[in-house]
């Protein structure tokens, strides 16, 4: 998992940065308010990041502080919200501010973020009200976002993002144990192979022996 990434911006553009580590360019997908941050074209710049893994591409998406990506991770697990809604919503104001509208039930500056409607408003401050708190935007209190990035979170995530339901991968990870989100995601699929296999000659076995069919 790449969790933080410190380097030189070799592109930096509206809607991401391209970081130069090592001798290899990643590119991050990022917020307004984190792109406020990074410097110009040639300067140093360390990221915070979340790898979000899809059947069909890895992207990453990066952050100016800790608290941000936390953010970004609660609003991911959000039903119906997916990266580029939460990195809209990041767009719209500092974690701080953002964890206050949360905190206050705040549903119609939620709204005002594009592709955010009433009932996604209302859902984020639903399941997202008791996980944060100290933001009352008047500055010293601590931002305290309830941790998303557990191994097994982590793994949840990826299997809904190649298309599980949260309710299937919920029951894949359920008896599931590992150390890390990788080994969870690795045994959650192999696990939905094999009852994919399962449920396909199971079938097939019925129908022989309900038409005497052959061996």
């Amino acid at each position: 998992m790449i969790a933080l990434l410190r380097g030189e911006v070799a592109v930096r553009r509206v809607d991401h940065v391209v970081v130069l580590a090592g001798g290899v360019g990643y590119r991050l997908a990022v917020s307004a308010e984190t792109l406020r941050r990074v410097p110009a074209v040639g300067g140093s710049i360390a990221l915070h990041s979340h790898l979000v893994v899809r059947d069909d591409a890895l992207a990453l998406y990066g952050f100016a502080s800790e608290e941000e990506r936390d953010l970004f991770l609660a609003l991911i697990s959000v039903q119906s919200v997916g990266p580029k809604v939460a990195l809209a919503v990041l767009s719209a104001g500092t974690p701080r501010e953002l964890v206050a509208a949360l905190a206050a039930g705040d549903a119609a500056r939620l709204q005002a973020v594009p592709g955010i409607g009433k009932r996604t408003a209302e859902r984020i401050i639903v399941e997202l009200r008791e996980k944060v708190g100290g933001g009352d935007g008047d500055g010293d209190e601590e931002i305290v976002i309830t941790r998303a990035d557990s191994p097994r979170r982590l793994a949840r995530d990826g299997l809904v993002e190649l298309g599980f339901s949260h309710v299937e991968a919920d029951e894949l990870l359920r008896d599931l144990v590992a150390e890390t989100a990788e080994e969870l995601l690795s045994q959650a699929l192999k696990a939905s192979r094999s009852s994919r296999a399962a449920a396909v000659v199971e079938p097939v076995r019925d129908g022989q022996q309900s038409n005497g069919a052959q061996p």
